[in-house]
């Protein structure tokens, strides 16, 4: 009987991957919160950190974005060693905290980013048009964010990180406080952001968005326990879902 040819793993060159993390290590006053991470992040995909408070997520993204100093270890955005300077302007990112301002309307601070980075008048004006849409605000343009909800100010962020049309987004939580409608909208939106070619890192508790992602990296203690595919890590898990798929992974670095 003839033997089907095995298919061979497609090589990855280094050109092909957004981000790069070696050996990455974060301390705390002797407390360890990210410890010798490693990781590769392929261009145009769209890769979900998932993970209980205190996995290191939010730590490592604020690495990435220069926030914070490593202890040790390296890492790398579209080729260039982090904290970043020319790549800048093709980066997006969304912390957790509110990166809005209170006593400005909706409108100016779209404004605001749009001219921190830069951008074309005409270009700003069909950008803000169709990011009010994508979060819903469309008719609070002129409202102050300080009459906003919680909710509201954070679908705001969500715009002002989109309004640079950046190559590479880094959103941490970015749907916290959204309701179930504007969650799918949002989701339309990142899988046109995919298709076309951008790279979407997210930080998420939500199950049912994880099984969205491309690639899911599940942390716990600050390590990658587990990376693959959602069904890739359910099938290797042998569960049914996501949650218990982290719970037997989660078993082998206790």
């Amino acid at each position: 009987m003839m033997r089907r040819p095995s298919k061979k793993a497609k090589r990855y060159e280094p050109e092909d991957y957004a981000i790069t993390i070696e050996k990455l290590r974060k301390e705390f006053d002797g407390l360890v919160a990210v410890n010798d991470f490693n990781l590769r992040i392929r261009k145009g995909v769209t890769y979900g950190l998932i993970g209980p408070n205190g996995s290191g997520k939010t730590t490592t993204i604020k690495m990435l974005m220069g926030l914070l100093r490593p202890t040790a270890g390296r890492a790398t955005i579209l080729g260039e060693a982090v904290p970043i300077k020319d790549k800048l302007p093709c980066i997006g990112y969304m912390p957790q905290d509110m990166a809005v301002y209170f006593d400005m309307s909706v409108h100016e601070n779209l404004q605001l980013f749009s001219e921190l980075y830069s951008v074309d008048k005409e270009i700003f004006e069909k950008r803000e048009e169709e990011l009010l849409k994508v979060v819903g605000l469309e008719e609070r343009a002129d409202s102050l964010v300080s009459q906003l909800s919680g909710g509201m100010r954070h679908r705001l962020s969500l715009a002002c990180t989109l309004i640079h049309d950046p190559e590479i987004l880094f959103l941490d939580e970015p749907t916290v406080g959204v309701d179930p409608e504007l969650r799918v909208g949002f989701w339309g939106y990142f899988r046109k952001l995919k298709e076309s070619g951008k790279t979407v890192v997210m930080t998420t508790h939500y199950m049912d968005e994880a099984m969205r992602c491309d690639v899911i990296g599940m942390m716990r203690a600050g390590r990658l326990i587990a990376q693959g595919s959602p069904k890739g890590l359910i099938e290797k898990s042998s569960t049914k879902n996501l949650e218990d798929a982290f719970l037997v992974f989660s078993r082998g670095v206790m």
